[in-house]
């Protein structure tokens, strides 16, 4: 804030506004909080959720060669704004960030970033801090559309405010604006879109396998609701320019000196351009060093300032970049040319394989033209299922799937230390793109956990992993509903013409071309998944509705080379995967397993090397390393919620003898007595002329009382043969 002081700074008048949108009360107010930022700002709602944001632009000791926008963007959680003491008993500091973080902080950035004039370099750092939650839904919606205004109060070069909200549509068919957790949890579709008044900067979703039309229908909704928080930040900055009004930072651009562009361009001709089409990703960027150097090189020997050009070399190079990336978008637009000489819907070759890892639960590889990866899958009991353990109440997750990008698969070397950001990202929108195809928990107990491993990525390795992730599930047992599959897809678009075209599954090279990068993950069924980052200010709904016919067409081609290798759910569990079964138990049995201070649990998990888990719904499961120990285990607690029945058999223990003529059997921990009569098929003076203690004998229920908890028994044995008179034979003489 402009004019502050220690004199003054107690005397500011903050200014509060309130906003209606879409049923909600959203208040925004500046000037109580922070007050040495270029920009803050306090957003609340009804609930008193509150999220603070700060925008902070560096105006001195700028680095003035930075090649690069250093725009950086956290969010912090603090567990007092949910009432909660974090982490464990030694750390009760805030930590590390929660993946939950990690993700926000990311999705604040990519909507904001176009928003800035290219060659913009100033230091600009975001950081959303939330201060109180209801522990009911989301705080980090918040994040880009009060970024945006924090941003427009520092007076940066922040061209048009973005807005973002977060919509579902219910299994009821209704939308529903900022929704509770609960409520995401039974969404068909959950949906993020970031945009300003006229254009769309971002889109992220995760649907339950929706169609093209719904999809199409919910983004005109969204767009709805972005108009009016768009309105409400102009109308918020308005009054802010007549309290406090907006002080003008000094700005620092580095951009390329543009009057040698035309000599760059008539020495780079398309005849010499030619020379980058039809090459892999290093002898492609081989051929543009070496074209780079030829310019050079004719600039020296043309220009008569040719001394000073090399104190700035770069310059040169962005002049070259500058001129491929216009013929090549050219060709594209005009001639439907790509480097590689596809056609524009045209996938690389894919190649896929199963089984590479036998020891593993399930493992896939899946090559389209040179990005490789290999996917695993590992599953384990209920009772590893993972603790999310944020700012929010705990919760769980049963699937999860981690992508992993080493440096040695795009050819680079630099030190492993911790998990990017990216990766983070990627493992994220691969878990939202199949989590629409898993089986329930109590059809598949199981824990799941998919780690890919990029192995060379020549682009879209992110993409490729949920493709052989999907190969991978199938093939460790896990009973998906629908295979999965991904496109990355992106538009080049001519604003003088407004010609525009789609390209399927781009690689390395092209990747400076896009000024829309489209990613969708499909099964046969409709959409799971969707991803859209937009560089351009126009986008209509006609380019959605293209994109997504293409993207069906690529994934239809991609799903029939991956089902070739793997057609269905492997029919049998991998020998070294763990047997995971569930058990019905009913509720008034339960007692009987558990049994005093759980102590039939214990017994059982040592003497047959198992785990054990009941659920909170009394629903069993039982986790063995093998079958041979499951059934053991599986044998005893059927006998323990043993019913009996009129004619039930089974072997029972002879624990005790009675005077002659009782016996006291044993089964399924319960003791029984069965009289003498009922032992043998003839008369019997005492019980031990037929059986003995500690004797293993069949024997079946003859009668049932459930009230009182009785039943009559008899020893099974062999029926008294029939008596039959002998009658000598007579054998004739002959006299």
């Amino acid at each position: 804030m402009i004019w502050l002081s220690d004199k003054n700074a107690v005397n500011i008048i903050p200014l509060k506004r309130t906003y209606n949108i879409w049923g909600k009360n959203i208040t925004f107010e500046t000037g109580k909080l922070w007050l040495l930022a270029n920009g803050s700002v306090t957003v609340s709602d009804d609930f008193w959720n509150v999220l603070f944001i700060t925008a902070w632009i560096k105006e001195v000791w700028v680095n003035e060669k930075a090649d690069f926008f250093p725009l950086v963007v956290d969010y912090q959680e603090k567990f007092y704004a949910t009432w909660k003491i974090g982490w464990n008993r030694f750390m009760k500091r805030e930590g590390r960030p929660s993946e939950s973080s990690i993700l926000t902080s990311r999705i604040i950035d990519r909507p904001i970033r176009p928003m800035f004039p290219k060659g913009f370099i100033n230091d600009v750092q975001i950081i959303a801090t939330a201060l109180s939650a209801t522990n009911e839904s989301d705080l980090w919606f918040f994040g880009i559309t009060w970024a945006s205004l924090a941003l427009m109060m520092t007076g940066a070069p922040f061209e048009w405010p973005v807005s973002w909200v977060r919509i579902i549509k219910n299994c009821e068919w209704k939308f529903i604006f900022d929704p509770a957790f609960e409520e995401e949890q039974t969404a068909k579709l959950n949906l993020l879109v970031a945009w300003t008044f006229d254009a769309i900067t971002m889109v992220e979703s995760a649907g339950k396998e929706v169609s093209k039309d719904e999809m199409m229908e919910w983004l005109k909704f969204a767009f709805d609701l972005v108009k009016e928080l768009s309105k409400a930040q102009n109308d918020f900055i308005t009054e802010y320019k007549k309290l406090f009004w907006i002080s003008q930072i000094q700005e620092f651009y580095n951009l390329p000196d543009e009057s040698l562009f035309d000599k760059v361009s008539e020495f780079l001709t398309l005849e010499k351009l030619e020379s980058l089409y039809g090459l892999w990703k290093k002898d492609f960027q081989k051929e543009l060093d070496k074209l780079d150097i030829e310019t050079k090189e004719f600039l020296w020997l043309t220009e008569e300032n040719a001394e000073e050009l090399w104190i700035d070399i770069n310059s040169i190079w962005e002049l070259v970049y500058k001129r491929v990336k216009k013929v090549m978008r050219k060709n594209i637009l005009e001639k439907e040319k790509r480097l590689d000489l596809r056609a524009l819907d045209e996938v690389r070759p894919i190649k896929c394989e199963t089984w590479l890892l036998p020891r593993v639960h399930g493992s896939a590889l899946f090559q389209r033209g040179m990005t490789q990866a290999l996917s695993i899958t590992t599953l384990w009991g209920p009772e590893d299922i993972q603790i999310v353990d944020d700012m929010y109440e705990e919760t769980t997750r049963r699937y999860i799937h981690h992508y992993n990008f080493p440096p040695f698969s795009v050819w680079e070397v630099r030190m492993l230390r911790w998990v990017w950001r990216r990766e983070i990202w990627h493992g994220k929108l691969a878990e939202k793109a199949l989590e629409a195809v898993l089986p329930s928990e109590i059809d598949f107990p199981y824990m799941m956990r998919v780690v890919s491993e990029t192995m060379t990525c020549n682009w879209s390795s992110s993409m490729a992993s949920i493709c052989w992730s999907t190969l991978s599930l199938m093939q460790a047992w896990v009973p998906i509903t629908a295979p999965v599959a991904w496109i990355a897809m992106w538009m080049i678009y001519d604003e003088e013409t407004w010609n525009y075209k789609i390209l399927s599954d781009i690689q390395a090279q092209e990747d400076f071309l896009w000024d829309m990068d489209f990613k969708v993950a499909m099964s046969p069924n409709g959409i799971t998944a969707m991803q859209l980052d937009v560089k351009i200010k126009w986008l209509s709904m006609e380019v959605f509705e293209n994109a997504f016919s293409q993207a069906r067409i690529s994934i239809n081609y991609i799903l029939e080379e991956m089902l070739k290798v793997q057609p269905k759910v492997a029919p049998n569990l991998s020998p070294y995967a763990p047997l995971i079964m569930n058990v019905f138990v009913p509720v008034d049995k339960i007692r009987e397993v558990i049994w005093k201070w759980w102590e039939n649990v214990q017994r059982i998990e040592k003497e047959y090397n198992v785990k054990i888990s009941i659920a909170e719904d009394w629903n069993t499961t039982v986790t063995a390393k093998d079958q041979i120990w499951w059934n053991k285990a599986i044998d005893e607690i059927k006998s323990m919620v043993w019913e009996p029945e009129v004619g039930y058999k089974g072997i029972w223990k002879i624990a005790k003898i009675i005077d002659g003529t009782w016996a006291i059997v044993e089964f399924n921990w319960k003791s029984w007595m069965i009289h003498i009569s009922k032992l043998a098929a003839t008369r019997v003076i005492n019980v031990t002329d037929i059986v003995k203690e500690w004797e293993q004998v069949e024997f079946e229920v003859i009668e049932v009382n459930k009230e009182k908890w009785r039943i009559w028994l008899k020893r099974k044995f062999d029926p008294i043969p029939p008596k039959v008179e002998i009658i000598p034979k007579v054998e004739e003489i002959n006299l």
